[in-house]
């Protein structure tokens, strides 16, 4: 019970220390919103694209922190295969005493594939809106995959955007 009750506070520990896309949003707007655009573009990249607005501001479009994971197969576990043992002694002849014995065993499965081999990409995208000045009026992640790690979200990752706890 006590083994349970550890592995269980272990898990929550490492779940509370990873950030959702959430968290990484309001720590990435709290960062750059009022920044110029060239300061995060400077640091992190340049844009995918951006579109210029009748109002003068400019929507950027950002993508960074590109990489490539890979998820094993997973497998079913087969039952551990039963025996039996039968022993049997008998006299064959005046003194003469034989024992056998015979193991008899049921078929073990091998393991079935559950789910085969595949990568996954990870990345963060962004959707940057500067005004006219090229300072940014808002910062949004607008496509996030899961982290490298247990992170749930690739931006705080690569963003180093967690929130302070």
């Amino acid at each position: 019970m006590k083994i349970r009750l550890a592995a269980l506070a272990a898990v929550a520990v490492v779940l509370a220390g990873c950030t959702t896309t959430e968290e990484a949003n309001t720590v990435i707007q709290s960062r750059w919103v009022g920044q110029p655009v060239e300061l995060f573009f400077s640091q992190y990249g340049p844009p995918i694209s951006q579109f210029q607005m009748a109002s003068g501001n400019v929507i950027y479009s950002w993508r960074g922190g590109d990489t490539t994971r890979y998820i094993a197969p997973t497998y079913t576990s087969p039952t551990p295969a039963q025996t039996t043992t039968r022993t049997e002694t008998k006299e064959t002849k005046p003194g003469v005493t034989v024992t056998k014995t015979t193991t008899y065993g049921t078929y073990q499965p091998q393991p079935q594939m559950i789910s085969p081999p595949r990568y996954e990409d990870l990345f963060c995208e962004l959707q940057i809106t500067a005004d006219p000045r090229q300072t940014i009026v808002a910062i949004r992640a607008t496509n996030d995959t899961d982290g490298e790690g247990l992170s749930f979200s690739r931006c705080a990752e690569v963003l180093n955007a967690h929130p302070q706890k």
